[in-house]
C-alpha cells in the first residue's frame, strides 16, 4: 500500500532583540522539518460539507492526514486521525492504515512520539490519542473544559465527538500528560504558536511552524467559499 509523504525541510530563524541594553540570548528555533502523512481517504463527502455554498450533488473523495513535525529533539503529531470501528462503518472508508502504523512507515515509532497538538476533539482528529502512549498532548484549555463536561449535560453540543476519546484525554491528565492551552496566539514549543478563531469546534486551534518558510497547519479552522464562474 502506497503512503503519501510531503515533507518541507525549513531553516529556522529568530528575531534579534534590539534595545539599549543587553538582553538575553533568544532560544534557538528548531530546524523543523514538517511531513503530511495519509493514512485514509473518504469516498464521495458532499462538497457542501467542506466548502461554504457548494452545489449539493457534488461529491470528493477527501485524503485524511496527520502531520508529523520533527526539530529540536521532539518528535510531534498535529492531529492523530481516528481508528475506532464505528467510524469505519459510518463513512466510505478506503486505503485505510492505522495512523501508528501510518507514522511507523514515516521512520517514527510510535511510543517515540513526544508531542501531539490537537486542533480539535472531533473523533477524526482527535481519535488516535491512544495509539500514541508518551506524548504530551496540547489543547485549548476551553475545548478540554467543555468536551469533558458541559457538552455532556442537556442542551451540550458533542456532534462528531467520541465518548472514547474523552476517557481516554481524560486519563492522560490524570497522568500529567496534557497541557491546557489559554487562548490565542500562545507559543506552545520552540517557534510553534496556537491560534484560536474560527471555531470549528468549542475552541479549535491552528498552529503557526516559524522558520524561514512558516507554515501554517489549520484542519479544519480553514474553510472556502464556492463561487461558481
Amino acid at each position: 500500500m502506497r503512503r503519501l509523504f510531503v515533507s518541507f525541510a525549513m531553516l529556522a530563524t529568530f528575531a534579534v532583540a534590539s534595545a539599549t541594553a543587553p538582553a538575553p540570548s533568544p532560544t534557538p528555533i528548531p530546524e523543523y522539518t514538517i511531513d503530511a502523512i495519509r493514512y485514509a481517504t473518504i469516498r464521495d463527502f458532499a462538497l457542501s460539507n467542506l466548502v461554504i455554498g457548494a452545489p449539493k450533488d457534488v461529491k470528493m473523495d477527501i485524503a485524511m492526514a496527520v502531520w508529523l513535525i520533527r526539530g529540536g529533539g521532539r518528535t510531534i503529531l498535529f492531529d492523530t486521525g481516528f481508528h475506532r470501528e464505528r467510524w469505519m462503518s459510518a463513512f466510505k472508508i478506503d486505503d485505510f492504515l492505522a495512523p501508528d502504523a501510518a507514522v511507523r512507515l514515516a521512520g517514527v515509532e510510535p511510543g517515540a512520539v513526544t508531542d501531539i497538538v490537537l486542533s480539535h476533539a472531533h473523533w477524526d482528529h482527535m481519535g488516535g490519542i491512544d495509539l500514541f502512549p508518551n506524548a504530551t498532548i496540547w489543547i485549548q484549555k476551553a475545548e478540554y473544559e467543555y468536551y469533558t463536561g458541559a457538552a455532556w449535560q442537556p442542551g451540550g453540543r458533542k456532534g462528531g465527538i467520541d465518548a472514547e476519546d474523552i476517557q481516554e484525554l481524560v486519563r492522560r491528565n490524570l497522568a500529567g500528560k496534557v497541557r491546557l492551552v489559554e487562548g490565542d496566539n500562545q507559543e506552545i514549543l520552540p517557534g510553534i504558536r496556537a491560534f484560536t478563531g474560527a471555531r470549528h469546534t468549542f475552541a479549535s486551534q491552528y498552529i503557526r511552524v516559524a522558520t524561514k518558510q512558516p507554515m501554517v497547519l489549520a484542519s479544519d479552522n480553514c474553510y472556502l467559499s464556492w463561487r461558481s464562474a
